[in-house]
């Protein structure tokens, strides 16, 4: 009947933040088809509200209109009830998916954080193009930005309106759908400060950047990723500590530039990451040398800087290799501003060739698992002094 070839054009439309097809969440309804060749077509959504309502409205008549025989299409719109959301809620989760153990030790979930010593060194936009990269590369990827006080990715990600407003996530419960962008599903806290500017500041001290955290990673849906990349705020305060508790299975990525003055402090990430027993996996040098039309290269911030952090986090037991040098790049400045990637915008420049190759690298390296070994009872890292 051209009914069933109606239900099964519009179930397989994708929610565009789920991203699975309508049917599989129950959201088609009643679809009849009448003399005339008008698809009468009953759908739900999740929420009131729905950001996404008329492109899942769109697309469903798209769907129907495209079956022989479909001479016009109305679409009905309806919300889910309390309890068929509760359902749909249970099922996404799953019984792998359930609060406080997503990311835990049984995850297929690789997580990588993305850290460095001191501000200004480019970590943002090396994590926003390393999602970007690793999507490319057909993985399934979130990221978090998880840099509260100074939070940039939903700019660089394209995320921002010409107003400078961020979008609302969806909350279907307790379980909140982060917006996607270039195949990223991304988080960041400045999308739920009120009116989600980016020119709100956030002035929030260790028990809130703790709540934050764990809600970013309990109650964000981001379904059955391969990675999730944790854009880590510069330092090793309270942000660094509370990652190294919840997710100690985690891997760990410090970025640098090549002067001595920054890969000083950068060690300090790396080694308090190692103390709450995360893997350091290597270190990222940005801001390297550039090379200029006439063959000459700008060594602006010297060199060496990215060496000397991998030299110093490797052990007898462990080495920690330099995974890229990314070099200067006006163009990954100006792709960043303008919101689109630039392994996106711009593949062909050296540094979107050289964060291709490091995606490359870390998505070939084999993740390691390991137990938190280091956490004291004041939830400090052993050797860490308590600060009056």
């Amino acid at each position: 009947m051209i009914a069933d070839e109606v239900r099964a054009a519009v179930g397989a439309v994708v929610d565009p933040e789920l991203r699975r097809p309508i049917d599989d969440m129950d959201m088609v309804r009643e679809i009849t088809v009448d003399d005339a060749g008008t698809a009468h077509v009953s759908i739900v959504l999740t929420v009131v509200g729905c950001p996404m309502a008329q492109k899942i409205e769109r697309d469903v008549g798209t769907a129907a209109a495209s079956v022989a025989g479909v001479n016009a299409v109305e679409v009905t719109v309806g919300t889910m009830d309390p309890v068929e959301r509760a359902a749909l809620v249970e099922r996404l989760r799953g019984a792998r998916g359930q609060r406080g153990e997503r990311f835990g030790k049984r995850s297929r979930t690789r997580v990588i954080a993305v850290t460095s010593g001191k501000g200004g060194v480019g970590k943002s936009t090396l994590t926003a193009n390393l999602a970007v990269a690793l999507a490319a590369r057909g993985r399934k990827v979130g990221l978090a930005d998880l840099d509260v006080h100074g939070f940039s990715i939903p700019g660089l990600m394209g995320l921002v309106d010409a107003t400078g407003a961020m979008p609302n996530p969806t909350k279907i419960d307790d379980m909140i759908l982060p917006p996607v962008a270039h195949d990223v599903k991304t988080i960041s806290i400045g999308m739920f400060l009120r009116g989600g500017s980016e020119g709100q500041a956030v002035a929030w001290r260790g028990p809130l950047l703790h709540r934050t955290v764990q809600q970013f990673l309990n109650d964000v849906h981001f379904d059955d990723i391969d990675v999730l990349l944790l854009d880590m705020p510069p330092g090793t305060g309270d942000i660094a500590i509370t990652v190294g508790q919840l997710l100690p299975q985690a891997d760990v990525v410090v970025v640098t530039t090549p002067q001595p003055a920054a890969a000083d402090v950068a060690v300090r990430s790396g080694l308090v990451a190692r103390q709450t027993g995360q893997h350091v996996l290597g270190v990222i040098e940005n801001m390297a040398a550039m090379p200029l039309p006439d063959g000459t290269v700008l060594d602006l911030f010297g060199s060496g800087g990215g060496q000397a952090v991998a030299d110093a986090l490797s052990t007898d037991d462990e080495h920690v290799p330099v995974l890229g040098s990314i070099p200067l790049s006006p163009v990954l400045r100006q792709d960043g501003d303008a919101g689109t990637p630039a392994v996106l915008a711009d593949p062909e420049d050296a540094a979107s060739r050289a964060l291709a190759s490091l995606a490359q690298r870390i998505d070939e390296l084999a993740p390691r698992r390991r137990g938190a070994q280091n956490i004291g009872h004041t939830g400090e890292p052993a050797g860490a002094t308590t600060r009056a």
